[in-house]
């Protein structure tokens, strides 16, 4: 591939970067809840930045233009559905969510349910944390994936060898900086990521009219091609009518419930928020990036087509860094192929801090004997152990994982962690009669009804993620009734 020089003098510059910074918020971590939660005292554009970086990951710069190369007009309910979720997660969820967590103490995402829900704090902790660590091995995995895929279209890197390299540059600053380390540097990749999105585009369009060695010279043209070929790409439904068309609306646009609240390494976001004016802060932020990002997104993809027509790439999901590479000086390209690279890392090194301060914090400190005879630096060091072992675990996900697409490995986490705690964390802010029995209930439910619904092959019908959430809801609504306290 053409530009190979240029891109590894920006990915080492990139990843030194990273890990000098890393290595340098780790000094200013002191103990275990330093490592989780950087002490509650986060600007708000800085979780922001933080956790539009960490939500976006490869699904959106590899997973989404991928998707929509393939499926066209349908592909893009999954940006509208995931524009609403943020919009919403942020007008509605992150100041009560962030009250609430520091009214409790709470350092953790299952530690502030544990303390919301006391009477069965301890089943809903060690539950909630062992269904976010083994869903989460699934979801590193992806980005390990995307890391690898970027590395595979720019130097002919195999898929492997790629994730392991991907897994060296981001274990060593995650394990020594903790949650401090990981959202200062979330930002940075924040930045490069949506210069990706929006320049990438705007510049593609201008190289696509101009360029005479195109299968199509607009977007106009693109669509104008496709619809000779059938009208399944030029469709908002994918061709379809009537049920089948509302399952393939329902199903894209069902990205929307994970982002209510459910999403454990966004959620950590806004409980870490300094206070109620940083909130509004972020608020703005966070919106105003992802309207850029889910405009972008889309967009990349159906340059996709234009610049190779629609089956010109042998797997869709690598779209992104073929159309940089083509557009784009090889510099320029490198510079924004490391925001995918950013993307996926933000991504990886947030959930390997979460799950490892599950983990530690929720099953294995409580069962540990003397835990209050143990220094501050002790503790520390299980947390940081902790992550490098659950990272291990990640990387064996990744190789073993039945699929390679991003869209799918990262769907699967999103139903059965973001959909079904999504209607936990609603409850828990918005219900005074959402009962500690509800909230076990609606658990397992729909953790366990996410497994069942993949095993039997009924996603091909509609998304799990969309089935979990009302499944879930059910579930909540009813329980809740049964589980109410008799009044004498």
């Amino acid at each position: 591939m053409h530009g190979n020089t240029q891109f590894m003098i920006v990915m080492i510059a990139y990843v030194l970067f990273l890990m000098g910074f890393g290595i340098y918020q780790g000094k200013k971590v002191k103990s275990a809840t330093d490592f989780s939660i950087a002490g509650r005292v986060l600007p708000g554009w800085v979780a922001a930045l933080s956790e539009r970086a960490t939500a976006e990951s490869s699904w959106c710069l590899l997973g989404l233009p991928g998707y929509v190369y393939v499926a066209g007009l349908s592909g893009t309910w999954a940006s509208i559905g995931s524009f609403a979720g943020i919009v919403l997660s942020w007008l509605f969820i992150a100041r009560p969510l962030r009250d609430q967590a520091a009214e409790y103490d709470a350092v953790t995402f299952s530690d502030y349910l544990s303390k919301r829900f006391g009477s069965m704090g301890t089943y809903i902790s060690v539950f909630s944390s062992t269904a976010i660590v083994f869903f989460f091995f699934f979801y590193v995995g992806a980005q390990f994936i995307g890391g690898a895929k970027t590395f595979y279209t720019v130097f002919g890197m195999p898929i492997n060898i790629g994730m392991l390299v991907t897994f060296c540059i981001v274990i060593p600053y995650t394990i020594y900086g903790g949650f401090g380390s990981v959202v200062y540097t979330d930002c940075v990749q924040a930045l490069i990521m949506i210069g990706a999105l929006v320049i990438g585009p705007i510049f593609g369009l201008w190289y696509i009219g101009q360029a005479p060695d195109v299968w199509a010279h607009s977007l106009t043209e693109v669509f104008s091609k496709m619809a000779a070929q059938g009208p399944k790409f030029n469709s908002w439904t994918g061709g379809l009518t009537g049920f089948a068309a509302l399952t393939v609306i329902i199903g894209e646009g069902s990205w929307l419930f994970g982002f209510l609240g459910g999403l454990p390494q966004l959620s950590t976001r806004f409980m870490a928020i300094k206070d109620d004016q940083e909130v509004k802060i972020g608020r703005n932020v966070g919106i105003l990036w992802s309207c850029g990002a889910y405009i972008g997104a889309p967009l990349i993809g159906l340059l996709g087509v234009a610049l190779f027509g629609p089956s010109g790439l042998e797997d869709p999901e690598m779209v992104t860094p073929a159309v940089f590479l083509r557009v784009f000086h090889p510099m320029l390209a490198a510079l924004f192929l490391t925001g995918g690279i950013a993307a996926m890392l933000s991504t990886a090194d947030s959930l390997l801090v979460l799950s490892s301060t599950e983990l530690a914090e929720n099953i294995i400190f409580p069962r540990m004997k003397n835990l209050e005879a143990l220094d501050r630096k002790k503790l520390l060091r299980y947390s940081r152990m902790t992550t490098g072992l659950v990272a291990v675990f990640a990387l064996l996900a990744a190789f073993f994982v039945p699929s390679r697409l991003i869209h799918t490995v990262v769907g699967y986490a999103w139903a059965g962690i973001g959909s079904t705690f999504s209607v936990v964390i609603l409850g828990a802010l918005f219900s005074r009669h959402y009962t500690a029995q509800a909230a076990f209930a609606t658990m397992v439910t729909g953790v366990f009804f996410t497994v069942i619904w993949n095993i039997i092959g009924y996603e091909s019908l509609i998304s799990a993620r969309a089935m979990t959430f009302f499944v879930s809801l059910l579930v909540a609504v009813v329980a809740a009734v049964c589980t109410q306290p008799r009044k004498d």
